[in-house]
């Protein structure tokens, strides 16, 4: 049986349509997933939707609707969206749903019975906007520095987590564990806040749209139980152990830099009241704004990704957040720099590299693969060696999802093929009737090619599935394993498909409320 790997991305907090800060996780979740199942392990990645809470329950009043009605119509936004970006997870976990109520409930009455929850006197400065309390050295003049609001005054009778009982494990496996998160800066950061880190309210009084508390009617659970299980259940505990226990513990927990802290204080304490191991690696990425600002409704740079999608191409928007942002830092989107990088990486480096090699091949071998010639890619498939080995590296090594840095390595041999092609000068060997020489030059190519497509299959599937089918492949690329990325895949023979440049580039007239000259449907107002 093949090795399990499981990933998560945070489920998404279900009070608005999702945008491109909610696609640049699950992008980069699906990569992973996406590499992990190139490599042959038996992958599970689960997303999904936050549904409980005052912010949901106050959207839904404004619309006069109940709140289930209101995530209900939610609920199949996202998963359209990431359908539309290609993000294949296997479970999509939403916190309405029956069998996820039953186990926080279960959970619940576990850790009240243990000692781990108790009824207690809570209170302290609440934003309804983080959903969290802050302390005063949290604030910045008064205000939450995140929305930009005073916190309301908060004290009632809800039911406590005994974090400060969990404090020095957690500490201890932090230290014991240095994978256990990253990056490395978050890390540190999660030891100092460890030191004054309180025991935490997991109820509401005043709330009525949440999961009940078992045995008191005045009281909801709170979002930080409620859908931090949803890692657990979302793969069958505690009703099919069997499957849970083939992929817990998770081995990659990718969340938003802002939540780290409940992901890596709240959630271990969790765990080890319950008896269930840690994860092994909760990843803190950073944001993805735009321009040099948040996205905001009120500042109108929403970006609603679906809609980009449709306009510019999947595959050109996951290779810009892939490829522009160092992963685990902030990043910045400008309609100018997506038109460049698109442009000069899929148009022109990747693109024109396949188009003209095939429009070569189809003048002088009717589009046929020829034989490779040994000595005359000798240095090409070199390069190819060296840089299957760097990608394994990058993903997969002492440090690894180093994503941004795996794309810069394929790109260094998508270059490396472009500058192959003109030193070679094929079109000069097909003039001379060198045709032996040339054919072994369009092989190298080809072949190439062959290994990119596998390569940037995790990151850009639609484009490299494209590069797939004009090459001819018998086996699909879904079907490729590791072992494929070994010089020679591609058989003499073989009958190509061109099919016209793999990406179009992007004019200036096609721009959208992004950054470019004339309104699309790409942005929203």
């Amino acid at each position: 049986m093949a090795e399990a790997f499981y990933v998560t991305t945070a489920i998404d907090y279900a009070n608005a349509a999702p945008h491109i800060g909610h696609a640049y996780e699950k992008v980069a979740a699906d990569a992973v997933a996406r590499y992990e199942r190139l490599r042959g392990r038996d992958v599970f990645f689960l997303t999904g939707l936050d549904e409980h809470g005052l912010k949901i329950e106050r959207a839904a009043g404004a619309q006069g609707v109940e709140p289930q009605s209101f995530v209900d119509a939610l609920a199949p936004q996202f998963e359209a969206a990431w359908r539309e970006l290609g993000v294949a997870y296997d479970g999509f976990l939403r916190t309405s749903a029956p069998r996820h109520v039953a186990a926080v409930q279960y959970a619940f009455e576990r850790l009240l019975a243990n000692g781990d929850i108790q009824l207690a006197t809570y209170e302290g400065l609440y934003c309804v906007g983080c959903e969290e309390f802050k302390n005063e050295r949290d604030l910045v003049e008064g205000l939450c520095p995140q929305h930009g609001t005073v916190p309301q005054s908060y004290r009632e009778d809800n039911y406590v987590l005994a974090v400060s009982r969990y404090r020095e494990r957690i500490r201890a496996h932090i230290e014991q564990h240095p994978a256990f998160i990253a990056p490395l800066s978050r890390r540190h950061e999660i030891l100092n806040l460890l030191e004054t880190f309180p025991d935490v309210s997991i109820s509401r009084q005043n709330l009525k749209w949440g999961i009940p508390v078992p045995g008191d009617d005045k009281q909801v659970i709170y979002v930080w139980l409620d859908a931090l299980l949803n890692y657990l259940t979302g793969i069958g505990w505690p009703d099919d152990m069997a499957r849970f226990e083939r992929y817990w513990p998770a081995d990659l927990q990718l969340i938003g830099k802002d939540i780290t802290k409940f992901h890596c204080i709240i959630w271990p304490a969790i765990l080890m009241a319950l008896d269930l191991p840690l994860p092994r690696t909760i990843y803190g990425h950073g944001w993805l704004n735009v321009g040099d600002q948040k996205m905001s409704k009120s500042l109108g740079n929403v970006i609603e990704p679906a809609a980009f999608a449709r306009e510019y191409g999947a595959d050109a928007l996951r290779y810009y957040m892939l490829r522009e942002i160092t992963f685990g830092r902030d990043g910045s989107y400008t309609f100018e720099a997506f038109k460049f990088r698109v442009n000069a990486d899929l148009a022109n480096n990747l693109g024109n590299a396949l188009n003209r090699t095939l429009g070569i091949l189809g003048k002088h071998f009717a589009g046929e693969v020829p034989a490779d010639q040994p000595l005359v890619t000798v240095e090409l498939s070199r390069r190819v060696a060296v840089t299957v080995a760097e990608v394994e590296d990058l993903m997969g090594g002492a440090e690894p999802y180093r994503i941004q840095e795996t794309l810069q390595a394929t790109w260094g041999l998508i270059d490396a093929i472009n500058k192959y092609i003109d030193q070679q000068a094929p079109w000069a060997l097909a003039k001379a009737g060198e045709m032996n020489a040339l054919g072994g030059v369009l092989y190298g190519v080809l072949e190439a090619l062959r290994v990119v497509a596998i390569l940037v299959s995790p990151f850009i599937p639609h484009l490299a599935s494209r590069i797939w089918e004009q090459l001819g492949v018998a086996l699909p690329l879904d079907a490729q394993r590791w072992a494929d990325l070994t010089w020679g895949g591609l058989k003499t023979g073989t009958q190509t498909h061109p099919g016209g440049p793999i990406y179009p580039r992007i004019e200036d007239a096609l721009a959208g409320t992004t950054g470019g000259k004339k309104k699309s449907r790409a942005g929203v107002d």
